[in-house]
C-alpha cells in the first residue's frame, strides 16, 4: 500500500461511534453460518415447545393456527417464528451499523415490554401507585446514591494516592480498608454499620449508615479503579512537571487526574449504576427507598408483580438517562484521542 495512501487511511475519520479499530468479519452475512443458525433457533423453539408458551399461542391465533393438531401447531409457529428472525435479521443487516443498533435495541425492549404484559398486569393498580413511587421512593434511592457515589470517590481517591506512595502506614491502612470491604458483603456491612454502632453507643439513624455502608463499600472498588487511572499515565509526564518546579499538589490535579480521567470515567459510571440498584439493600434497616416502597405497596392488594415490574423499568430507565451521561463525560475527556 502507497505511503501516501496509508496516511489518509489513518487520517479518514471514523464513520461511527459504535467502531473500533478491528474489522470483525460479518459472520450472519455468510449462508453457511446464516442458515445452519436458523435451522439451530428453529429446533430450539420446536423443543421448548413455543406453540405452547404465551407468544407461541398469540402468533397461531394471529395467522389461525390453533385449530390444528398441537404437534403440528407446535412445528408451524416454530418454523415461522424462526423464519421471521431470518427475514429481520437479513433486513437489519442491510442497514447501516448506527441503525443496526437502534432497531435491534428496540426490537428487544419491545420484547421485554411485552413479555411483562402477558402477565395479565392491573395498570389501574399501577398508575394509582407509581406517583408515590416516583416522589418519594426514587428521589430517596437518587439522594443516597448521588450522596454515596460523592463519598466513594473521595474515598477513592485518598486511597489510591495512599496505595500509591511510599508511605508504609498510608499504603497498609489502604491496603487493609480494600480488603475488608471488598471482602464483607453489602448488607452484611449496612447490618454492622446500623446494628453494632449502636452496641458502642452511636446510634447511626437508617439512611446515614445506608449511605456510609455503600460509601466505605464502593470506595474499595473505585480505589482500584483511580489507581489504575493514575498509573495510566507515564511517569514522564510527572518528571517533566516536577522539572518545571510543579508542586505534586498541582502536578495531579492539572496534569495526571485530567489524563487519567479517560481512564477512571467508564467503570466509574458502572460502579454509580451499580450503586443505584444496590442502594435497594438500604430497604433491610426500614429507609423508605424505591424498592421498600414498591414491596409494601404491593402488599396493601396483593400486587406484588405489578410493583416488582414497575420499580425495575424505573431502575432501567435511570441505568439508561446514566449510561448517556457516561457516554457524554467519555467523549469530553477522550476528546484529545480523537482522529
Amino acid at each position: 500500500m502507497p505511503e501516501a495512501a496509508m496516511i489518509r487511511a489513518r487520517a479518514a475519520p471514523s464513520t461511527s461511534p459504535f467502531a473500533d479499530n478491528v474489522d470483525y468479519p460479518s459472520m450472519l452475512g455468510r449462508p453457511i453460518i446464516f442458515l445452519p443458525a436458523l435451522a439451530l433457533l428453529f429446533e430450539a423453539l420446536r423443543w421448548w415447545n413455543f406453540g405452547s408458551s404465551a407468544f407461541g399461542r398469540g402468533l397461531a391465533g394471529l395467522l389461525h393456527l390453533s385449530g390444528l393438531n398441537p404437534g403440528t401447531d407446535n412445528i408451524l409457529v416454530s418454523a415461522i417464528a424462526a423464519l421471521f428472525v431470518g427475514f429481520n435479521l437479513a433486513v437489519v443487516m442491510r442497514l447501516r451499523l448506527r441503525w443496526q443498533v437502534y432497531v435491534v435495541w428496540l426490537e428487544l425492549a419491545t420484547l421485554i415490554l411485552v413479555f411483562f404484559y402477558s402477565f395479565n398486569l392491573s395498570f389501574e393498580f399501577i398508575a394509582r401507585k407509581i406517583g408515590f413511587l416516583i416522589t418519594q421512593g426514587l428521589v430517596m434511592t437518587l439522594f443516597i446514591s448521588v450522596a454515596s457515589i460523592a463519598i466513594a470517590s473521595v474515598l477513592a481517591l485518598l486511597g489510591a494516592m495512599a496505595k500509591l506512595s511510599s508511605n508504609g502506614i498510608a499504603l497498609g491502612i489502604a491496603n487493609f480498608y480494600t480488603s475488608l470491604f471488598r471482602g464483607i458483603p453489602l448488607l452484611m456491612q449496612i447490618y454492622l454499620i446500623y446494628m453494632g454502632l449502636p452496641q458502642l453507643g452511636y446510634v447511626v439513624d437508617a439512611v446515614p449508615a445506608g449511605i456510609a455502608a455503600l460509601s466505605l463499600c464502593y470506595g474499595a472498588y473505585m480505589t482500584e479503579i483511580f489507581r489504575a487511572g493514575i498509573e495510566s499515565i507515564p511517569r514522564g509526564q510527572w518528571e517533566a512537571a516536577r522539572a518545571l518546579g510543579m508542586k505534586p499538589r498541582s502536578i495531579l490535579i492539572r496534569i495526571i487526574l485530567p489524563q487519567a480521567m479517560r481512564v477512571i470515567i467508564p467503570p466509574t459510571g458502572n460502579q454509580f449504576i451499580a450503586m443505584l440498584k444496590d442502594s435497594s439493600l438500604v430497604s433491610v434497616v426500614g429507609v423508605w427507598e424505591l424498592m421498600y416502597l414498591a414491596r409494601t405497596e404491593g402488599q396493601s392488594e396483593f400486587r406484588h408483580v405489578e410493583m416488582m415490574i414497575t420499580a425495575s423499568l424505573i431502575y432501567w430507565l435511570f441505568s439508561i438517562l446514566l449510561e448517556l451521561i457516561q457516554g457524554r463525560i467519555e467523549r469530553y475527556y477522550g476528546r484529545a484521542h480523537v482522529r
